[in-house]
């Protein structure tokens, strides 16, 4: 089979791989009909996720149909439709059973991690019956893609653990996919404001329309001053990360308010500057979390019955055999005005 290969920092080819088999009796086969790239993948080939060692298969986004199953696969069989979630659980282990499923002893987020992911015409999934998902009849595949991994981070990273409510001020420091994941299901607990900042003028006008209340170029480096310009003085509420870098963590630090949450989003590859000396008295909680999937089932009702449009975050469409163009298109994003780049087999 085809695959998309990472070769070390800034390297990566398309190369004939083996087909993957069934080695534990959870597993099961997916022949991909559709994937796409997210921002980790490019934190993975810029060296920030040392875990992904040359040689891996990226990936850990993407809709398919079953192949192979283990012997021990009970909730799928071949021929069914399935999303396969980028976090792999096995559902017994303790953190399994606390919910915190990336956590998972066993799995965890490892498919195009630890594991050859889903950049590739088949994947293998290990723990099939909890790490795979049924495609709903008559359910629009596009969307169901986002449904991986970039809405559900968004959305626990960003939303359940800033605490959004309602009538709550909040600001995304990032309108990338998952910024703008965030900003779509933070609309769910009807918050007063959502403010989005972002270095990109079309971004930031696909946030407004996605139902920012205010949208924020940063390019002057005044976004903290407007912010606080917005909110009488106060600053928000919630403010999540969704960018990844040490000035955009700073930002979240400098417009939180008093009993405030930072909620940070972003995949960090250096550190980042905690100014405790202007925050210790503040009553802020910060909080990080990689995605645990939980929300999953409830997000493909929402996909499903048209509250969320997620098919709107799909900026570009490639065949496999394209996918290094597809990977140049994301990565330049700025000039390509990329969001989500859908990749089909």
């Amino acid at each position: 089979m085809k695959a998309l290969v990472y070769n070390g920092p800034g390297k990566k080819s398309v190369e004939e791989k083996q087909k993957p088999g069934i080695s534990a009796p959870t597993d099961a086969i997916v022949k991909l009909s559709k994937t796409t790239i997210c921002g980790t993948d490019l934190h993975i080939l810029k060296g920030d996720v040392p875990t992904c060692m040359p040689g891996r298969i990226l990936g850990h986004e993407g809709v398919g149909v079953v192949d192979q199953i283990g012997n021990a696969v009970t909730a799928f069989k071949p021929g069914d439709h399935v999303i396969i979630s980028c976090i792999s659980s096995c559902g017994t282990c303790d953190y399994c059973r606390r919910g915190m499923y990336s956590h998972c002893v066993n799995g965890g987020w490892i498919l195009g991690n630890r594991i050859d992911g889903t950049q590739a015409e088949f994947v293998r999934t290990p723990f099939a019956d909890t790490s795979l998902y049924h495609v709903p009849t008559g359910a629009e595949e596009d969307a169901l893609v986002m449904l991986s991994d970039i809405l559900p981070t968004g959305f626990e990273c960003g939303v359940l653990n800033g605490k959004v409510q309602p009538g709550s001020t909040v600001a995304i420091v990032g309108a990338g996919p998952i910024g703008l994941a965030a900003l779509l299901t933070a609309q769910f607990y009807s918050p007063a404001e959502i403010i989005m900042v972002d270095l990109d003028d079309n971004r930031l006008e696909i946030s407004a329309r996605f139902g920012a209340t205010a949208v924020i170029n940063n390019k002057d480096g005044k976004a903290v001053e407007k912010i606080m310009k917005l909110t009488g003085g106060r600053g928000v509420d919630t403010a999540i990360e969704a960018v990844g870098v040490p000035s955009s963590f700073v930002t979240c630090e400098d417009i939180v308010a008093p009993g405030g949450i930072i909620a940070n989003v972003g995949v960090h590859g250096v550190k980042a500057d905690l100014h405790l000396e202007r925050l210790w008295d503040r009553n802020i909680s910060i909080t990080t979390r990689l995605v645990d999937t939980v929300t999953t089932p409830m997000l493909l009702k929402t996909v499903q019955s048209r509250k969320i449009d997620a098919k709107k975050l799909i900026t570009h469409r490639f065949k496999f055999e394209n996918i290094l163009d597809a990977y140049e298109t994301f990565g330049a994003a700025a000039n390509t005005h990329a969001l989500k780049v859908l990749i089909e087999f």
